[in-house]
């Protein structure tokens, strides 16, 4: 009985852990410049924990050209950026 009860209580953490890592976590940013023919965008954003980032402004590829339409220069947003290919690039938006 004791067995069992350590093994459940162990399969409750490694499921908990495992749905932690699917979290998304959303970085709040101002756009700065839509490059729409190049596919990329300039982003003010605040600290990159996924990526180990300070706070910065940087390029990012758009990982779907139709997030580009959405943004505009000024714009406050809040998105996910991550390494796609080698290349930062913004993976969703909100």
């Amino acid at each position: 009985m004791r067995t069992l009860t350590t093994l459940m209580i162990a399969a409750m953490i490694a499921v908990t852990g495992s749905s932690a890592a699917f979290a998304t976590e959303y970085t709040k940013g101002t756009v700065k410049k839509v490059d729409m023919k190049a596919g990329k965008v300039t982003i003010i954003h605040e600290e990159l924990t996924n990526l180990d980032m300070p706070a910065m402004t940087m390029v990012f590829r758009a990982a779907d050209p139709a997030m580009l339409e959405k943004m505009k220069a000024g714009a406050e947003i809040e998105f996910v950026a991550d390494r796609v290919k080698g290349k930062l690039t913004v993976t969703e938006l909100k």
